[in-house]
């Protein structure tokens, strides 16, 4: 049996209560159509370039978004068809999510066929490994040191369907499907139970883990963003040790932490793209033209998307600012009639104006 071992430390508790904050936002927010549409391809576009990107593609965002977008890029064919295979296993994903289908071990396996397909020969695209596997640090061609052994390779069927029922288990306990889909990504990179293909395998079934249990975030995110902007961190933070054995008997506390602490930072990213969007769908037909906020003003109003309503004390309070800069920025919202002041003297506060 597969029992994760790991703490939910105060941070890791602040950082899901944030995104719980952010996912309630997201599910009430109204935002055009047209402009969720190209946040989705944005999210998507920035989700494969960076998670091949870590895996050693060489092709740019720009490229990345011309191949989803049917174009043609004078780029190496393995590069193309990593993208390409990525978008197939994305849509994989979303069909499988649609259709309320429970994840098997076949589910594992079909998410690595497509990832690898054109990339690997047939009988790996699909299939666990038949051979011992070694994660090992390179300096050109040569290889420097083994920094991890994976399990035998007649182990990987068993500890993946291990994986499977502690997922199945995690969701009739209610476990956060965060908490599972960081759980699921760090024991498939441990397994390592394909030729190759783990680490795209790893990242997707974990999405795949989120949008189905609720996490989805109208497929605004991409977690992958977070990892490539600082490789280092990332392979720190998902540390293996030095074998399988090791690394089962390990604290998955830290790593969490790290998982968490990515996923909220991008919730906040997202929240922040949100916001003035769905204040322009609301207000469009209202005044006539697209509301345009800066980061302040966005943190007034989600202040008050929460609270109702806002005095100049409380935006003191959230900006750090004098009370004559606070009235400032209330009376500039007033004037974009995104604000209504109602009361009057010490009673005098503020509303949304939609």
């Amino acid at each position: 049996m597969f029992e994760p071992k790991y703490t939910i430390s105060h941070k890791i508790l602040n950082n899901l209560m944030k995104i719980a904050e952010v996912r309630s936002l997201v599910s009430r927010a109204s935002i055009l159509p047209k402009q969720e549409a190209k946040l989705k391809r944005q999210a998507l576009a920035r989700m494969i370039h960076s998670s091949t990107s870590i895996e050693g593609n060489i092709l740019n965002r720009y490229e990345v978004e011309k191949l989803l977008a049917g174009q043609k890029i004078d780029a190496p064919k393995r590069d193309i068809f990593e993208v390409k295979n990525y978008q197939e296993a994305m849509y994989y994903v979303s069909r499988f999510v649609e259709k309320k289908r429970k994840i098997t071990v076949k589910t594992i396996l079909e998410i690595q066929r497509l990832v690898a397909k054109n990339t690997l020969a047939e009988d790996r695209c699909g299939h666990f490994r038949k051979t011992k596997v070694y994660v090992v640090s390179r300096r050109g061609n040569e290889i420097i040191k083994v920094s991890y052994t994976g399990p035998e390779a007649k182990e990987a069927p068993k500890l993946v369907k291990n994986l499977v029922d502690w997922l199945d288990k995690a969701k009739k306990q209610d476990i956060c499907p965060v908490i599972a889909a960081a759980i699921a990504h760090a024991e498939i990179a441990a397994i390592h139970p394909f030729t190759d293909g783990n680490g795209r395998t790893a990242r997707i079934l974990a999405t795949l883990i989120l949008y189905q249990r609720g996490y989805d975030f109208r497929k605004l995110f991409a977690l992958e963003d977070y990892y490539n902007q600082d490789r280092p961190s990332y392979y720190k933070a998902i540390h293996l040790g030095k074998n399988y054995q090791e690394r089962l008997k390990a604290d998955l506390t830290n790593w969490l932490g790290y998982f968490i602490q990515g996923f909220a930072s991008e919730m906040q990213s997202v929240k922040e793209t949100l916001i003035p969007l769905s204040l322009d769908a609301k207000m469009k037909n209202k005044i006539g033209g697209q509301v345009y906020l800066d980061k302040n003003q966005i943190k007034i109003v989600d202040f008050m998307m929460t609270m109702d309503r806002i005095t100049s004390d409380d935006v003191t309070d959230i900006l750090n600012i004098k009370e004559r800069m606070a009235q400032n920025y209330l009376k500039e919202l007033e004037s974009m009639k995104l604000l209504k002041r109602t009361g009057k003297g010490p009673s005098t506060h503020y509303v949304l104006n939609v």
